[in-house]
């Protein structure tokens, strides 16, 4: 039971470090970026390039889709504009896996030290927090690395990883309702890492659950839709379905996926980052040239029936 509580408690610790991180970036830079974000998406290609630095810098697509649903809603981005914004922000969203695949366990303590330390300064309080937040990030992580193994041996735990590994389907359905769950598909993908990194879970699982946390990650800009007008609600549907083709599209290769990632690493964990960062890149590069076409498909799929 002790491994289990443990494993409870490290998500949480992940989500308040995700938490920091973000609030803190965010108040460095979040108004700045909300105001710029009407003039940077004039066209498709400016709105796919601005998606992708804003979620790289505030270290949340969801934060991103919060915003963009919230501008469409008022009239100040048109809902075409807001798909090019979505594609570039699923691949900015993969800079945050690759962070974490870094191996830098023996600068966690000074790391959160020093973040801490400028918490106490009400001037460097978001660097603190940015700070704090990051190395946070890496102790969870940690964490479930060195849980992975304890867990396995329950035979709830036991038998779950054994279907994940047997049928990459339910992999992909447990990612998506996981990362329903806990908001956060970020911390899905720690876990994975955590559990490979451990050696009880192969790498082709945790890319199917890395598929599954992209479509579990849309639930949170469709609930910041709700009562937002319909063009928002389309924006939301174009982030669902973007993500449902890219999964589907990508289920049949997972293990060409994990082959081609293989390619750059031999390190188990950083495979999944690289494997999160061609997913991404593949799905938003052939979508770019057809967003037109497709907010037509949206549009007749769950815009206004006249």
């Amino acid at each position: 039971m002790l491994a289990l509580s443990l494993f409870f408690i490290y998500i949480l610790l992940f989500l308040l470090a995700m938490r920091l991180l973000r609030g803190g970036l965010f108040k460095l830079t979040g108004d700045k970026l909300k105001s710029k974000l009407q003039v940077l998406t004039s066209t498709t290609f400016k709105g796919f390039m601005t998606g992708m630095i804003f979620t790289a810098i505030l270290q949340s697509s969801s934060a991103l889709m919060v915003m963009t649903v919230g501008l469409v809603s008022v009239g100040a981005l048109t809902f075409p504009q807001s798909i090019g914004i979505i594609l570039g922000s699923n691949i900015g969203t993969t800079v945050t896996a690759e962070f974490m695949s870094f191996s830098i366990k023996e600068w966690i303590p000074p790391g959160l030290f020093i973040g801490f330390t400028l918490m106490l300064f009400n001037k460097l309080r978001p660097i603190g927090q940015s700070v704090f937040g990051l190395f946070l990030i890496f102790f969870s992580i940690q964490g479930f690395t060195s849980l992975a193994k304890p867990l396995s041996g329950y035979p709830f735990f036991g038998q779950v990883l054994s279907h994940l590994e047997q049928h990459m389907l339910i992999a992909i359905i447990a990612g998506a309702i996981l990362t329903a769950i806990i908001h956060s598909g970020t911390a899905t993908i720690a876990i994975a890492m955590g559990f490979i990194a451990g050696g009880e879970m192969s790498v082709t699982a945790g890319i199917a659950l890395m598929l599954g946390s992209n479509i579990g990650t849309c639930v949170t800009g469709y609930m910041a839709s709700i009562g937002a007008g319909a063009n928002a609600k389309l924006t939301a549907y174009a982030h669902i379905w973007l993500n449902i083709i890219g999964v589907a599209l990508f289920y049949p290769f997972i293990e060409q996926l994990q082959a081609a990632a293989a390619f750059f690493t031999d390190e188990k964990p950083v495979q999944l980052a690289h494997a999160s960062v061609i997913f991404n890149v593949i799905c938003s590069i052939i979508a770019l040239p057809f967003v037109k076409q497709f907010s037509s498909f949206i549009n007749r799929l769950h815009g206004p029936k006249i």
